[in-house]
């Protein structure tokens, strides 16, 4: 009998339940920035700061405080006094403060404490009622009454001559030494205060980013011959001609020389 061999049936491939979907990516929104508006160009700073590419000449120095020296031969500060020791005490006073409002002050003050010893006598508390009127007076008080007493102390009574000296002093700084040294004692200092430091900048006289470098800068250029009454010039022009807000340059006596740009004349 013959052996039967039968063929496995094929096998069926698998029909799926569900068909499959064709995933489509969806486009992501693209991120577009706005559009920003081009900024002002920036004004340039050369129209508003002094041509300081042209110093001034020694001729033209010498030139400027001629004129301020034939207009004011001897030109004096306003801040009153009668000796070293009252005008030490005035220059301390008058920091962030008018000489006018300090003058109120002290005319009736140095009538009674004219020296070191007749101020300590008054006292801190009476010396307060006299200066009142002036900013930060209880400090100054202080720093008066201390100062005449280091007088006493350490230097006799006397106002010193020398900057170190007068710096040593409590309320004196370097300003105020310069004043005292230049007013009482006739040394050729420069004293810095804000007219001056405008003056110097804003002429291009002698530029500087601090008091200190405007004053080295003015006693180098300034003539020997004029720096006895310099800083009195200069602080007069500041005070009433080259104003901080507007100033008066049509009265100006120097306006042909400075070197600000945005003058009015």
């Amino acid at each position: 009998m013959a052996k039967i061999t039968r063929k496995p049936a094929p096998r069926k491939a698998p029909v799926p339940n569900k068909k499959a979907k064709a995933v489509v990516a969806k486009p992501r929104p693209v991120k577009t920035k706005p559009l920003k508006t081009p900024a002002p160009a920036k004004k340039s700073l050369k129209a508003t700061k002094p041509n300081f590419s042209r110093p001034w000449t020694p001729a033209e120095v010498y030139d400027a405080f001629s004129r301020f020296h034939k207009a004011n031969p001897e030109p004096k500060g306003e801040l009153e006094h009668v000796n070293p020791f009252t005008l030490l005490v005035a220059v301390v006073l008058s920091a962030q403060a008018t000489d006018a409002g300090v003058n109120k002050a002290t005319r009736a003050l140095f009538e009674v404490a004219d020296t070191p010893q007749k101020m300590l006598d008054l006292g801190e508390e009476r010396l307060r009622d006299y200066i009142k009127t002036i900013g930060l007076y209880r400090t100054k008080a202080r720093n008066v009454i201390a100062l005449s007493a280091k007088l006493l102390s350490e230097f006799g009574g006397e106002v010193p001559r020398t900057r170190a000296g007068i710096e040593s002093l409590p309320g004196a700084g370097r300003k105020t030494a310069n004043v005292v040294l230049n007013m009482a004692f006739g040394e050729h200092t420069m004293a810095v205060d804000t007219h001056v430091f405008r003056v110097g900048n804003r002429t291009g006289l002698a530029p500087g980013k601090t008091p200190l470098e405007v004053e080295l800068g003015l006693e180098k250029v300034i003539p020997a011959a004029f720096m006895l009454h310099a800083h009195h010039w200069l602080i007069l022009h500041g005070r009433y001609t080259c104003l901080a807000r507007k100033p008066r340059c049509e009265v100006c006596l120097i306006n042909d020389l400075c070197r600000w740009p945005e003058k009015t004349v």
